[in-house]
């Protein structure tokens, strides 16, 4: 089995050395493509041999996907800049990498884990989000709107145990920040698609939200951090209702 890595970038200098490191041994080939780098990002890629390939933004999916189509090899493995294989996951790497599937295997997942203000997050909403990021060439691409692209897989995906290491947030204020934007890009989507939002939605989905994650999947568990996560969350949900109202009633008027 032969691999190529394919990962999109924008000013990922603090990120692509740790995640290009993690993988470098383990794969075949590296692509990235770029939307507009104003720092070192080209210079950490090149380090690594690989293959930079400018591409102007085109929105998640689609420049995913123009990744993916650039790979010469039987298998893909896309990574973002602000991941990295675990010890574990690359040891499993190598392994799957000496052995035959059989034919109806075209994907493997991993366990996704969060590197949350210095402490990994094994609980509550973010854990273990199990993610088909290793697949065969041409069996598989993103899907969605705006936020939260998804990999749609013709075929079987096989578990790996292998944590995939998600360094995403510098800290809480980042962590908000990110949030406003994905709300905001959620709440035009479901616009676009003709949804509404009634005054009381945020709130009831927003508390669901929040009991979900801090008690029932025991994100009260990682102390501090889990209530940090589980109140950013439940605050992201009601702000994407909220927004997603306001533009129902600036449509009326």
């Amino acid at each position: 089995m032969k691999i190529s890595l394919c990962i999109i970038t924008k000013n990922e200098e603090a990120n692509l050395r740790r995640c290009l490191t993690s993988a470098a041994l383990v794969v075949d080939e590296i692509i990235v493509v770029d939307s507009g780098s104003a720092d070192g990002t080209e210079g950490v890629a090149r380090e690594f041999g690989a293959r930079w390939v400018h591409q102007d933004w085109l929105g998640f999916v689609k420049q995913k996907n123009h990744a993916l189509s650039l790979a010469s090899h039987d298998w893909v493995l896309s990574l973002d800049a602000d991941e990295a294989l675990s010890a574990d996951l690359f040891s499993e790497l190598l392994s799957v990498k000496e052995v035959r599937f059989p034919d109806g295997i075209t994907g493997f997942s991993f366990p996704r884990c969060v590197f949350y203000e210095g402490k990994w997050i094994r609980r509550g909403d973010w854990y273990p989000d199990r993610l088909v990021r290793l697949f065969k060439n041409g069996e598989a691409q993103f899907a969605g709107g705006k936020v939260h692209e998804r990999l749609e897989l013709d075929g079987t995906a096989q578990k790996l145990e292998g944590e995939l290491e998600h360094h995403s947030f510098s800290d809480a204020a980042d962590h908000w920040a990110r949030c406003e934007t994905y709300a905001r890009l959620w709440a035009e989507m479901k616009h676009d698609e003709g949804h509404t939002a009634h005054r009381l939605d945020g709130p009831i989905h927003a508390a669901v939200r929040w009991l979900r994650g801090y008690l029932f999947r025991g994100g009260f568990l990682d102390g501090a951090q889990g209530w940090q996560i589980a109140r950013l969350n439940a605050r992201e949900v009601n702000l994407k209702y909220r927004l997603l109202r306001q533009m129902n009633i600036a449509a009326r008027d």
